[in-house]
């Protein structure tokens, strides 16, 4: 996926969390570790949200262990970085097509 297209991908979920009462905390994140997609807040709880978007495939496929392995250790370094102790879940955000798939708290 092209960066500018993933950009596309990023902004439309932004606005989708947005409508569905999420306050946006920061977009891009990034550390040695990784990158999040979304930093979101709602209901005391904080979102990290993966973004996957494919116009050729089941874009939720291209979220491996190996890749959900480092989005952890990236959200470890921000919850130290920022001394931040709330409550927080792993969403993901698949676009098929013009569809926007929610999927939340995708870990176990």
């Amino acid at each position: 996926m092209s960066r500018e297209k993933g950009r596309e991908y990023e902004k439309r979920a932004c606005e989708f969390l947005q409508k569905e009462g999420f306050e946006i905390v920061e977009c891009n994140f990034y550390s040695r570790f990784g990158e999040i997609d979304i930093i979101a807040y709602k209901e005391g709880v904080v979102h990290f949200v993966e973004v996957k978007g494919s116009e050729k495939y089941e874009s939720i496929y291209a979220l491996t262990p190996k890749k959900l392995q480092k989005i952890i250790h990236t959200i470890n370094f921000y919850l130290s970085k920022n001394s931040l102790t709330s409550p927080y879940c792993i969403d993901a955000i698949a676009f098929r097509g013009e569809e926007i798939v929610y999927i939340p708290n995708i870990t176990f």
